[in-house]
Formats: structure tokens, C-alpha cells, sequence
């Protein structure tokens, strides 16, 4: 396992350094004087001179791509062009909001998808089977930005249950420490301010887990269905075991690779901002933070943004790699 890891953790090295090239060509990528693209035609030519200088865009190429890989290697993503405030300071809240809100629909996507799916494979063809893959139907096809106001309407404005907008109450914030609501209101000591956070989440986890919890219904109950028509199923269910453990235990356990897979393609997507989710509830995330900075012509704040998210996706897909080696030991070899 060990050394498995290890060859795992190498191959990541050109692919971090492939992305960290990739993300640097975006400012000299765009036509003409990146510069001037950035500053707008009114520019004077000595703020285009200026703005070279501090870029560092009158130095050769390669040059630019070390100095900017030695600033990665110490943490350092840059200066926003608009704020003028480190990148690595300024993206944190929004990187840690998206996280936050990614975690509670994940969770919420794995629970209800793997189970229904599961439960929709052992009893094929009832009307659990129909209603379940129905309802996972209409999730997968269901616009994201239709689901988030239908709920707005529905348990914010109606019946009042759920906080529309935000992350938290603002006439009492939360003293950030981590900056993931939930954990700092808990490590504040503050459970009032963890259930705020906590019902916070509740609308924007929902509509963004909604697609992602069909997906996992419909390749849980497929793969389900192939693993139960096996022999040794039949084998163990003939031996008398309990119908929990034969599904569980022994079932679910030969089917959750592809399982596996798919939460860990659509964990790397939410994390990389779902920018209708958080724009209709006011979620101050990556995708919003990454978005602005476009709108803004901010490209240090775009190259940023893009790099850490694709690492992100690049060491979920390591992790999947990991637990595919643990549940089926046969892969490592």
C-alpha cells in the first residue's frame, strides 16, 4: 500500500507542473498586449509600463515561469490587481465557503443516492424501484436555478423555516478561526451560531447536492444490479445469511468503485464553485470569487483561482485512486 502510494504521489509531479504551465500561459495567451488587455484601450503608456514592470511581463518567458513557480513553491499566488491584497489572504473565506457548502451536499447527495440506489437494486421493478429513479430522473434533467428559487419561495418566503441568503445571521457574526462556519461557531463554543450556520446551508446543500444525488442513485442501482445476479451472492444468500449483510456487507462492497467514482468526479466539480448556487444564495464562494475577478479583468486572481482548483480536483482524484487500493487490493498490483 505504502509503495503504491508513493508511486501515485510521483505521478503527480508532472501533472501539478503541466497545470501550473497551463494557468501561467492565460496572461500571455490573450491577443495583443496583455497589459494593455488588461488596463482597457484608455490606458496611458505608462501605465502599460508600469503594470509590465510589476507583472514582470518584460522578462523572457521562462523567466516569468520561474519566478512565478518560486513564489507557488512559497505559498504565494500573487497580488489582486483590483484590491492590491495578497491572493493567498483574500481567496481563503470564499475557497473555505465553497468547501463548507460542498461538504454538506456531498453528504447529503452520498446518503440519500447510495441508499436508494441500493434499495432500488434489491427490490427491481417495485414501486420504490419506479418512484426512486424517477425522482433521480427529474434531479439529473432539473435546472439548478429553478430548484434554489422554488425552495427560496417555498421554505423561506412561505412557510419561513429556512434563512434565504448568506452564510450567517449578520447582526451576529461568527469569530472566524477556520473560517468553516459550522466548526468555528463549535469551537467558539457557540451552538446557537453553529444551528444558524447549520440552517444556512440547509437550501444552497440541497439544490446543489439535488444533480449529484441522482447521479450516485442511478450508477449505484446499475452497479448493485450486476454485483446481485452473481454467483457468490446466491452463494451466501443459499448459506442462510441475513439480507442486510448479503447487500451491505457483501454486495455493496464489490459494487462501490464506480460508485466511488462518480462522488469523486462530482466532489472535484462542486468544488470548483457552482456559480448559479452561490449567486442565488448569496454564497460568497470560489465560483463567485473567480467570476468577479473575470468581470474585473483581474488575471492573477483568474490564474489563481483556476490553479487551485484544479490541484483540488487533481488530489480528490488521488484520494479515490487510494480508496480504490484499499477496498479492492488486487488494483495496487
Amino acid at each position: 500500500m505504502i509503495s503504491y502510494t508513493i508511486r501515485r504521489l510521483l505521478l503527480l509531479i508532472p501533472v501539478l507542473i503541466g497545470m501550473s504551465l497551463i494557468t501561467f500561459s492565460i496572461v500571455h495567451l490573450i491577443p495583443g498586449n496583455p497589459a494593455q488587455t488588461i488596463l482597457g484601450e484608455q490606458a496611458t503608456p505608462q501605465a502599460i509600463a508600469d503594470l509590465e514592470e510589476r507583472l514582470g511581463l518584460n522578462e523572457p518567458y521562462f523567466v516569468q515561469y520561474g519566478q512565478y513557480m518560486l513564489g507557488l513553491v512559497q505559498g504565494d499566488l500573487g497580488t489582486s490587481l483590483r484590491t492590491n491584497n495578497s491572493i493567498s489572504q483574500e481567496m481563503w473565506p470564499y475557497l473555505a465557503a465553497t468547501i463548507e457548502l460542498t461538504i454538506f451536499a456531498m453528504i447529503f447527495a452520498v446518503i440519500i443516492g447510495v441508499n436508494a440506489g441500493i434499495i432500488s437494486a434489491w427490490k427491481q421493478n417495485s414501486w420504490f424501484d419506479y418512484v426512486s429513479m424517477l425522482i433521480a430522473l427529474i434531479g439529473v434533467s432539473m435546472p439548478i436555478f429553478w430548484l434554489g428559487l422554488m425552495q427560496q419561495w417555498w421554505f423561506a418566503q412561505e412557510l419561513g423555516w429556512l434563512p434565504a441568503f448568506g452564510r450567517e445571521n449578520p447582526r451576529d457574526p461568527v469569530i472566524s478561526i477556520t473560517n468553516l462556519n459550522v466548526l468555528d461557531s463549535l469551537l467558539n463554543g457557540r451552538l446557537d451560531q453553529m444551528w444558524t450556520s447549520f440552517k444556512h446551508l440547509i437550501l444552497p446543500g440541497i439544490a446543489l447536492g439535488t444533480i449529484p444525488m441522482a447521479i450516485i442513485a442511478r450508477m449505484t442501482r446499475s452497479s448493485m444490479l450486476e454485483v446481485l445476479r452473481s454467483d457468490y451472492i446466491r452463494t451466501i444468500e443459499a448459506k442462510g445469511s441475513k439480507t442486510f449483510s448479503v447487500i451491505y456487507r457483501h454486495g455493496f462492497k464489490n459494487a462501490v468503485i464506480p460508485v466511488l467514482t462518480v462522488v469523486g468526479l462530482q466532489t472535484g466539480t462542486l468544488l470548483g464553485g457552482a456559480i448559479l448556487t452561490e449567486t442565488i444564495f448569496s454564497w460568497p464562494g470560489i465560483g463567485r470569487y473567480v467570476f468577479e475577478a473575470i468581470g474585473n479583468r483581474d488575471y492573477p486572481v483568474i490564474q489563481s483561482g483556476i490553479l487551485v482548483i484544479a490541484t483540488m480536483f487533481v488530489f480528490i482524484n488521488l484520494i479515490v485512486d487510494l480508496l480504490y487500493s484499499y477496498i479492492d487490493p488486487r488494483i495496487k498490483y
